[in-house]
């Protein structure tokens, strides 16, 4: 005998979320649940594409419905009422900015690699190169192209193997040419790529901050709608003194950090694969033990890190070494955006309940079937 939906969703109770430990009915993760002619179609508030933990989940999920003997169709849909921000950067469905407290950690590396490793896990991935002083992001992510113009004159950035790049560096006319560019100014260039460039429909758009804790880095927290920061730094004492000064100020602006990458964390010898703490260590630990944050990953320091040696970034390379930790990265850094995303729905599910169904009726979001993991 078929289950009624609400028997189904009695199951699904059955199923927890890993990094957030209470199941996924309580936490109002199932967004809705019809049975019909043997398929079971079940919307989950889910918002971070390609994350392993909610790969898991819809995992679990599939296996509950077929054990119920029906079809499973699931969707992730995260809408309006998920908490989903539509007045800025309607299509875009999480903005990750990567920030170090000073330069000279490799910032620019790891957002560049957090993209490009988004892209390959098959997300619809773009990044804002806002170091406006240092627009080095084109060097790790080389476009074909130029920028291009609608009809309505939104620039429409060019791409690098499927991601999209919006920099400085595609305004300047000579790439040796220093970005003289003063406070009102840097501001100016960065609504323009916020409110001027046509992104189109991305899971994730990587934002890479100017080093430091300046104006721009928050007029552009408090421009766009932050889904969670990634702190980098190295081990060295200094670097971290100043990521924790960028951890406090995205803090006190109300963007979650989502942990720490510690890059340059030990000398991987290309000869024999040994590593070695040349800059210090456990600066990374430091940090989550005082402030509670995780630390997403540990790279090394390797010759494949230096663009001007390579064709693209290290993560897009089958036969680099520190490819298995970029993806370690990425991986780390896409459960995150999830765990704060459901954990956003799950504390207000009270308003929900409290607004009813006419609280659910808000649209602003779209559907897309929830991958399996592999």
């Amino acid at each position: 005998m078929t289950l009624t939906e609400a028997e189904l969703t009695d199951r699904l109770a059955a199923v927890e979320d890993p990094e957030n430990g209470d199941d996924i009915v309580s936490m109002g993760l199932v967004d809705d649940v019809a049975i019909s002619d043997g398929t079971a179609e079940v919307s989950l508030a889910f918002n971070a594409p390609h994350a392993p933990a909610e790969m898991e989940i819809g995992d679990a999920v599939r296996e509950a419905i077929e054990e119920a003997g029906l079809e499973p169709d699931l969707r992730a849909e995260f809408r309006e009422e998920h908490g989903h921000e539509t007045d800025v950067l309607p299509g875009v469905r999480n903005v990750i900015a990567v920030a170090s407290g000073k330069g000279g950690v490799g910032k620019t590396t790891v957002a560049a690699n957090l993209a490009a490793g988004l892209s390959e896990r098959g997300s619809r991935v773009g990044i804002l190169d806002a170091d406006v002083h240092g627009p080095n992001v084109p060097r790790l992510l080389p476009t074909e192209d130029e920028p291009g113009v609608t009809p309505n004159e939104e620039i429409v950035p060019p791409a690098s193997d499927g991601v999209r790049v919006m920099s400085t560096d595609h305004l300047m006319p000579d790439g040796d040419q220093p970005a003289v560019l003063r406070g009102p100014m840097v501001n100016n260039v960065m609504m323009k790529f916020v409110n001027e460039v046509e992104w189109g429909r991305l899971d994730y758009l990587v934002v890479d901050l100017p080093p430091g804790t300046g104006d721009a880095s928050l007029n552009l927290l408090q421009s766009l709608p932050v889904a969670g920061v990634v702190i980098v730094t190295t081990p060295q004492e200094m670097a971290v003194a100043d990521a924790r000064k960028g951890l406090r100020l995205f803090d006190e602006h109300d963007a979650p950090v989502l942990g720490v990458v510690e890059n340059m964390s030990a000398f991987r010898c290309p000869e024999c694969g040994d590593d070695h703490a040349v800059f210090g260590e456990s600066g990374g630990d430091e940090i989550r033990d005082d402030y509670g944050v995780p630390v997403l990953s540990r790279l090394p320091v390797h010759p494949d890190f230096d663009s001007a040696g390579s064709d693209g970034p290290s993560v897009r390379d089958p036969d680099s070494p520190v490819r298995e930790d970029l993806f370690e990265m990425v991986d780390s850094v896409a459960d995150r955006v999830g765990e704060v995303n459901r954990r956003r729905v799950a504390e207000r599910v009270g308003e929900w309940d409290a607004e009813g169904d006419e609280g659910r009726e808000a649209g602003g979001g779209t559907a897309d079937p929830v991958s399996a993991s592999e």
